[in-house]
């Protein structure tokens, strides 16, 4: 974004004036956050805490969840929908990001259209044309589901679409680093553009504390295109260790990385990365437009989550 002095001007001052009106609206908006405990989820709460909003996170056990202060923590499970009604009482709008099997969602989402006037719910890129988001898989059949229902229910909603997270690599990748030097991985050459959750809940935040956004599919990605390969190499560089990288075939992948995505999930990845070879990687603007901050770079959120990524220390002997 190019701006002149006066145009930098005008845009910081509405951007601060946008912010101030978001604070006071929080105030007066009740959210309850299902998936609380998640990435996503959680950084929702703590950001709303700390603008001041009421906020509630529904947990299965509140007795070990941990929430920032003044966050209101009530049991609820939504393959349970009757235990819902405790936590939507009283509740403007809930953010949703669904964390249970599919054979409860038209109860639970009943439940939680009945209550709330307003739903941002956690999606995907359904409708965008690229194809990494465009295989078919269990999860995006669920996500349709979930949106049909919302949608017909008559409440104001707006569904948040965010591409590959950032937070992936904090699951795939720590096992092999933190043993050795070398992550062996398929598709190395794949581009994406993974997003920070942090900016992923800013948005989410600006959704339920603004007016404006009823109706609205936002599609987050992260600032920059970069190859798993690239990824694996920044993770190197802001750990201060040299990292080498070795291309599996799709076919052995399932079997090599059986223990960090199992199941249906590294089909489904290795379904969207084959569909994506040789195409550019996805990109969107919305982060800074809705929060008026642009998104952050994958280094930045490698250098939050560096622990991650580090050997154990040897415990010394004395």
């Amino acid at each position: 974004m190019n701006l002149s002095r006066n145009d930098y001007i005008y845009w910081s001052s509405r951007t601060q004036l946008s912010e101030a009106r978001a604070r006071i609206l929080a105030r007066m908006n009740r959210v309850l956050v299902i998936g609380g405990t998640g990435n996503i989820g959680g950084q929702v709460v703590s950001q709303l805490a700390a603008k001041g909003a009421s906020v509630r996170a529904m947990a299965r056990n509140p007795q070990v969840a941990h929430f920032p202060p003044h966050v209101e923590v009530v049991r609820g499970d939504l393959t349970d929908p009757e235990s819902l009604d405790r936590c939507l009482a009283n509740i403007d709008s809930v953010f949703l990001v669904w964390v249970a099997p599919p054979t409860t969602v038209d109860a639970a989402i009943e439940r939680i259209t009945k209550h709330a006037r307003r739903i941002v719910f956690l999606s995907a890129p359904l409708k965008t044309a690229h194809p990494l988001f465009q295989q078919p898989n269990g999860a995006r059949t669920l996500a349709e589901r979930i949106e049909r229902l919302i949608e017909n229910s008559g409440r104001a909603w707006t569904f948040l679409r965010p591409g590959m997270l950032a937070g992936n690599a904090a699951r795939w990748w720590p096992p092999q680093i933190c043993a050795g030097d070398v992550v062996r991985w398929p598709y190395l050459s794949v581009p994406t553009a993974p997003i920070d959750e942090r900016d992923v809940a800013a948005v989410a935040v600006r959704v339920l504390c603004e007016d404006g956004h009823t109706g609205s599919e936002y599609v987050l990605t992260g600032p920059q295109s970069l190859t798993h390969a690239e990824q694996v190499m920044i993770i190197g560089d802001v750990i201060g260790r040299t990292l080498h990288v070795e291309e599996i075939s799709p076919e052995d992948a399932p079997r090599e990385l059986a223990s960090v995505i199992p199941g249906p999930g590294i089909r489904m990845l290795l379904d969207a990365w084959a569909a994506a070879a040789g195409q550019p990687a996805f990109m969107t603007s919305t982060v800074e437009e809705i929060t008026g901050t642009p998104a952050r770079e994958f280094r930045e959120w490698v250098k939050t989550h560096a622990a991650e990524f580090q050997r154990p220390q040897a415990a010394s002997i004395s």
